[in-house]
């Protein structure tokens, strides 16, 4: 009896890794939608957090050894990282505006021209989601602000390509004369689709860059399109002094 309930414990560990990792492959595939993603996302935190009380309380009862104490720990872990990964998603997900379109200028936002017919279906439409999400925008991301560079214009839309590049992000299209490049960046886990467009334009002595990012589903971005903003302007500061 005893070395059943072990087996069991290690049984719920392994079964809330499972729902954790299977969550997001199973929507990229689109074998379940995006509701039930989430819903298998906490059904893993749920298990996770029983089965690492369980085991604990198991552990301190029965002292087991060995190959036993090896599975249980491990079973244990695998619990305890099935409850912690959508639990910090969601106290993320809290502290941030429930907004998924971010822009370093507010007042007249980069427009998706090439990308605009990528999302045509999506839940999320390609125009500028309003004054509304600008204002939560001002006060959750305050520093998310145009870039500006004390560079040839050029110099400036080729290193921005590189950094597109290096970033892993898909190409759409790239328009020298106009200074705009657009692209896609897909997260690893859910396949998310999120697009950024980039606007380059020469004012007064130096070069102005704002990115736009805005994601194609979903409500709230969990601050993922404000980060993608300060990589992108970090790496192209970076690439452009080491050039």
């Amino acid at each position: 009896m005893i070395r059943k309930l072990g087996s069991f414990l290690i049984a719920l560990g392994l079964i809330a890794g499972f729902l954790l990792i299977l969550a997001g492959p199973l929507y990229r595939w689109q074998l379940i939608d995006l509701s039930l993603g989430f819903t298998l996302l906490r059904w893993a935190a749920y298990v996770g957090l029983a089965a690492v009380i369980l085991i604990i309380v198991f552990l301190i009862w029965q002292r087991p050894r060995g190959y036993r104490l090896a599975a249980l720990t491990v079973a244990a872990l695998i619990g305890f990282i099935s409850f912690y990964m959508p639990y910090q998603q969601l106290q993320t997900a809290r502290s941030v505006p429930p907004i998924h379109d971010i822009s370093t200028d507010l007042m007249d936002p980069p427009a998706f021209v090439a990308v605009a017919p990528l999302r045509v279906d999506a839940p999320n439409p390609a125009g500028y989601a309003g004054e509304d999400t600008a204002n939560q925008q001002r006060q959750a991301y305050p520093d998310i602000q145009p870039l500006y560079l004390d560079r040839d214009y050029q110099r400036v839309f080729q290193a921005a390509l590189t950094v597109v590049n290096d970033m892993g992000w898909q190409l759409v299209a790239s328009d020298l004369s106009e200074g705009r490049i657009e692209a896609t960046d897909t997260t690893f886990w859910f396949g998310f689709e999120d697009d950024v467009v980039i606007r380059i334009q020469p004012e007064d002595d130096q070069v102005r860059v704002d990115v736009r990012s805005k994601s194609r589903v979903g409500r709230s971005d969990v601050g993922k399109n404000a980060e993608r903003i300060k990589n992108f302007f970090a790496q192209l500061r970076q690439t452009l002094a080491t050039s």
